[in-house]
Order: C-alpha cells, then sequence, then structure tokens
C-alpha cells in the first residue's frame, strides 16, 4: 500500500475509534493498578476455572407462603410470628416470609387457626431478603480482599430465592467455608470468674467500624476500631464496674462470640478501664497483637463486626473446588484452544479467498476484537470456562460477519466503484445488524437470569457483538476497500 493510500485511511474516524478502542483496552488490562504484579493475565479477573478456587451453595432455612383468608392480615402476621417464635414478613398482598424452617404440614394448622388456608409453599426468601444477605456476605468476601469472587442468587420459577451461591478463585474450601459460613448471632461477654462469663451488648448496639490499623499509629500494635451507641457504653460502664474490670483489667477479658463461638478475646486495656471508672466510652479498639497474623485477624474481626449475622439461617447445600494444578491446566488448555480456533479459522479463510492480503487484515482485526472485549469485560465479569467458550463464539461469529461483508463488496470476483462499493457496504453492516440483534436477544435471558455458570458465556457473547457492530465490522469495511481498490 503506498503513502498516499495510508494516509486517508489513518485519517478515517472508524479506523481511529478502532485504534483508540485498543489502547484503552491494553491500557485497562496491562497499565492500571494491580496489573503490574499479575502476569500475563493482567487486570483480567480468573474464575476459579482457571485459577482454582471453591464455591459453596448456601441454601435459605426459610419458606415464603402463599394463603387465602377472609380475615385480618395483620393479626395472622402478627399471630404468625408469635406461635412460630421467628421474624414472619409480609412481602406481598397474600404471601409471607417465615425465616424459619417449617414443612408445609406443619404451618397447614398454624394458619387455619387463624382462617387461613395456604394456597402455595416454596422453600426460599423473597428478593428484598436475598439481597441483603448476597450484601453481607459480599462484604464479608470483600472486606478480605478476595476480588475474584461471584455471588449469585438462584431462583425458582415460582419467585422465591431458594439457594445463594459463592465462588472463591484462589481459596481453598476450609478458607471458604470460614469466609461464608459463619453468621449469626453477635455477642459482646465480659469474663466475671473462672471461666464465667455474663453478655454485655449484642451487635446491634455497634454503630460503626473503622478500617483494621495501628494504634497507636507506627507501634505495630493492629487493631480494629468501632463504635457503640449510648446504650452499649452505658452497658459496658456498668458490667466493667459490677465485675471488678476497672480495677483488675488483666483478669477480666472482653469476648466477642459469633453463634456463641469466640472470634476475639482479650483482656481490658489499663487506659480503658481507667477510663470506665469515670465515663461511659463509645469509641472503641479491639487490638490483635503484632504481625501479619495479626492483621489478617483484624480483617477476618472487622468483617464480623460490620456483618455478624445474616438475617435468615442458611445451611451448605453443595460446595466444590478446583485445585490449583487444575485451574494451571485448564488456563493453558483454553490458550491453545484459542489459538487453534484462530489458526482454524484463518485458514478456511485462506482457502475460500486465496489472498492473503484479505486473510491477514481478518486475523488482525478478529484478534483486535477479543482484545477490546477483554479490556472492556475486566470491569464486568470473571474469564472462566464458560466466558472462554463465549470468546470462542465471538471469534467464530466475527469471522462469518467478516466473510459476509468481503463477499458482499467483492460481488462476482469485481471491485465496484466506490459508491457502488460503499451501497454493498451498507447493505452488509444491515444484514450484520440485524443478525447482531437476533444474537443478543437470544442471549439477554442468559445474562439476566440466576444461571451463574452460564452468564459469563451470555455477558462475553453480547459484548463482542456490540463491539463488533459499532468499531471493528465499519473499520474493516473501510480496510478492505483500500485493499480491493489497490
Amino acid at each position: 500500500m503506498t503513502k498516499d493510500d495510508t494516509h486517508p485511511l489513518m485519517r478515517d474516524w472508524r479506523i481511529l475509534v478502532l485504534i483508540a478502542a485498543l489502547i484503552l483496552s491494553a491500557a485497562s488490562i496491562y497499565l492500571l493498578p494491580p496489573a503490574f504484579d499479575k502476569g500475563i493475565q493482567g487486570n483480567v479477573q480468573l474464575g476459579l476455572d482457571l485459577e482454582g478456587g471453591s464455591w459453596i451453595q448456601l441454601e435459605y432455612k426459610a419458606e415464603l407462603v402463599t394463603f387465602e383468608t377472609t380475615g385480618s392480615i395483620e393479626e395472622l402476621v402478627q399471630g404468625l410470628s408469635e406461635d412460630l417464635d421467628t421474624e414472619v414478613t409480609l412481602i406481598e398482598a397474600n404471601v409471607v416470609e417465615i425465616r424459619k424452617h417449617f414443612t408445609q404440614e406443619e404451618l397447614e394448622p398454624v394458619f387455619a387457626g387463624y382462617g387461613a388456608t395456604i394456597t402455595n409453599y416454596e422453600i426460599g426468601v423473597g428478593p428484598e431478603t436475598a439481597e441483603t444477605v448476597k450484601r453481607i456476605l459480599e462484604e464479608k468476601i470483600n472486606r478480605l480482599g478476595t476480588r475474584d469472587a461471584k455471588v449469585n442468587t438462584l431462583t425458582t420459577f415460582g419467585g422465591a430465592s431458594r439457594y445463594i451461591r459463592i465462588e472463591l478463585a484462589g481459596v481453598d474450601m476450609i478458607t471458604a467455608q470460614e469466609i461464608v459460613g459463619q453468621q449469626g448471632k453477635f455477642d459482646i461477654r465480659i469474663q466475671t470468674t473462672g471461666n464465667e462469663t455474663e453478655h454485655v451488648l449484642y451487635g446491634d448496639a455497634i454503630t460503626s467500624v473503622g478500617n483494621p490499623a495501628q494504634h497507636p499509629i507506627g507501634s505495630g500494635n493492629w487493631g480494629v476500631p468501632f463504635t457503640i451507641n449510648d446504650e452499649g457504653a452505658q452497658a459496658l460502664r456498668e458490667a466493667a464496674i459490677r465485675t471488678g474490670a476497672t480495677d483488675r483489667p488483666t483478669d477480666h477479658e472482653l469476648m466477642m462470640l459469633l453463634d456463641d463461638e469466640i472470634v476475639y478475646s482479650a483482656p481490658l486495656s489499663a487506659d480503658l478501664a481507667s477510663r470506665l471508672k469515670v465515663e461511659e466510652v463509645r469509641n472503641l479498639v479491639a487490638s490483635t497483637g503484632v504481625g501479619e497474623n495479626a492483621l489478617n485477624r483484624a480483617m477476618i474481626l472487622e468483617i464480623h463486626l460490620r456483618a455478624g449475622a445474616l438475617p435468615v439461617d442458611v445451611t451448605i447445600a453443595g460446595s466444590g473446588s478446583v485445585s490449583a494444578a487444575l485451574g494451571e491446566h485448564f488456563k493453558t488448555m483454553s490458550i491453545i484452544a484459542g489459538i487453534i480456533a484462530l489458526l482454524t479459522v484463518g485458514l478456511v479463510v485462506y482457502y475460500r479467498y486465496r489472498e492473503p492480503s484479505i486473510v491477514i487484515p481478518m486475523l488482525l482485526i478478529n484478534t483486535s476484537e477479543i482484545i477490546i472485549l477483554l479490556g472492556i469485560a475486566r470491569y464486568f465479569t470473571q474469564l472462566d470456562l464458560a466466558a472462554i467458550a463465549g470468546l470462542i463464539a465471538v471469534l467464530g461469529t466475527s469471522i462469518d460477519q467478516l466473510v459476509v461483508i468481503t463477499d458482499e463488496v467483492l460481488h462476482e470476483g469485481k471491485v465496484p466503484s466506490p459508491n457502488v462499493y460503499l451501497k454493498r457496504l451498507a447493505r452488509a453492516l444491515g444484514i450484520i445488524i440485524v443478525a447482531a440483534s437476533t444474537m443478543i436477544i437470544a442471549m439477554l435471558p442468559l445474562a439476566v437470569m440466576d444461571l451463574s455458570s452460564l452468564r459469563g458465556f451470555a455477558i462475553i457473547t453480547i459484548l463482542g457483538v456490540l463491539i463488533g457492530v459499532v468499531i471493528t465490522r465499519p473499520a474493516y469495511g473501510k480496510i478492505i476497500m483500500a485493499i480491493l481498490s489497490r
């Protein structure tokens, strides 16, 4: 291609958009932090299929019950809450959420006692409760710095959220269960005599929690600052004075329990004991010691302080893991599969056109589309085996559409005049847009439904189609025009 041919092409807005998208995508993957220490993958988040890790699926111990009644719904809800000794919430006009596990047979006589009949029974919780549980679990996971994690709610056709699935890349099963499995009542107690303790306050008295930090600053002693409300401060002072902790702080430990299991225990500091003698103290620091292990303990304690309890009990309904070695094998095989797919496509296209000046731009456009797709997708989804399948699908559909453009503008093997060429290119792009719209519509249900294993495939496919229609197909049309007009 001559210099005169090159300059108009490089000034075309379609080519400039393609180049800009490539540069921004490469920067997104390799230049933005924390890419510097992530190796060849850059900022692309790898799922547990490729990195190894664990998944846990939790089932809610609750149910949604649809009922019919001629009496007072308010009295029914209040009565159910008292009789069943649990929280009962009206989430629709005739649907209640019961946050404790009961069978339908156990509930029917209770409802009948208030003149109501059960018309539908589903295990699970409503959308608001499911979202709350998801938020708490995400907060626990994120506070541990586990960035490559997914929390997905699985909903039945009836609308009940029955399961929640947590995928933790690069985390072993024992650690995964420790992260997501601890929930329930958060209780702060004070040691009285010997091994005896007494209750001081519950987790609802904690009003704010700070990030783990060194106290004092630069001392190397890690701790978690937190604040309690006025009632909690009063209860703490009274308990400390009553038990003698203000006079002998080293003999009276302050314990934090989650579901009756101790997650933190340490004696009162001399400074806190002296302050409690004269005043109520709302701002406290739970010290965990010195060193890396103390920092890890502080990070876990912060999670418990922030989100110690889920609003409904859960049980582990299923779990699994992928070893790091197997994840590395899958990663290698995925790279090999992508290279083979690209080479195979190149050979097929070359067999069709027998012209390297057509085949090479096709493959370069295809490769650039994958780079742009990864640069954008890293903000939306992880790269697991389903997403890899989506990348290969995008690669195939991309070549299909480039062949459509090439065949349309190279009608009967002849290079048309510029005006005719533009008309044929517009017609080819119209066909591609219709095909892309059909693909997006077909993939949307998979992208929005609670099918975690297929969502990555759908998201990658949709993004790939949009990138092709908006960026790479118009650019290829101008590139192939410049080549064919030589």
